[in-house]
């Protein structure tokens, strides 16, 4: 992972929201258990829980928020799709999201092909999600993009090539994006492990260095200063 890691420093990659993040358009978002006023939200409430979210988009006049790499959240106890046992539950944020009005477009930050598509529909899982393979100078890697429309994955087909900078998603409206406040969930994969349409994006703790290391920080492509 560490060649892979150099090489995303060492690459340009196209706006994924299709402009630069930066402190005038994005602000960081937290939801571990330090914010508090998240205990005052009924977070199974997925209007509540959007109203909150976008209502600090509002206050700070940004149009998206930024946040969540290795996070230990406080968000999922709101879906048993994160486990009921203590040992098993997960709640380690294992990449970054990227939280915007419904509709928008997403964009490939770099050249790539279908690796897989599927709908995710249970409460609280990515509703639809892309998953897109890349090969950088030899470094075969893949990303995932979550919480999609699901007109998206219509016509898709396994293989299909998407250029960089090609609007290919959205982020997708409550309850079809798995029924979260609209946000795109974007992660790099090194090693698929056989999962098609789908790869954990949330693990427990006791599994947080397997998915550090299988999935790195996505910084470098996404480019916004507060993930470095």
């Amino acid at each position: 992972m560490q060649k892979l890691t150099q090489l995303l420093k060492e690459t340009s990659f196209y706006p994924i929201m299709g402009v630069e993040l930066n402190h005038e358009n994005t602000i960081v978002m937290d939801f571990t258990a330090n914010n508090m006023v998240l205990e005052a939200i009924d977070l199974g409430d997925t209007k509540a829980f959007s109203e909150y979210v976008f209502g600090l988009l509002a206050d700070a006049s940004c149009a998206f928020g930024i946040g969540g790499y290795m996070e230990p959240r406080a968000i999922y106890q709101r879906s048993e799709v994160f486990g009921t046992s203590p040992e098993d539950f997960r709640n380690i944020h294992a990449q970054v999201d990227i939280w915007a009005e419904p509709g928008q477009a997403v964009y490939a930050p770099l050249d790539g092909k279908i690796h897989s598509f599927q709908d995710n529909g249970a409460f609280g899982n990515y509703g639809p999600a892309i998953i897109l393979e890349h090969q950088l100078k030899g470094e075969i890697f893949y990303s995932l993009y979550g919480h999609l429309k699901r007109s998206d994955l219509i016509g898709l087909e396994v293989g299909q090539q998407i250029l960089a900078g090609q609007v290919f998603c959205h982020i997708g409206p409550y309850p079809e994006n798995g029924d979260w406040p609209p946000h795109l969930h974007f992660q790099l994969i090194v090693d698929m492990e056989g999962n098609q349409g789908d790869y954990p994006g949330v693990c427990a703790a006791k599994d947080q260095d397997k998915y550090q290391r299988n999935c790195p920080d996505p910084k470098w492509i996404i480019g916004f200063e507060e993930s470095f």
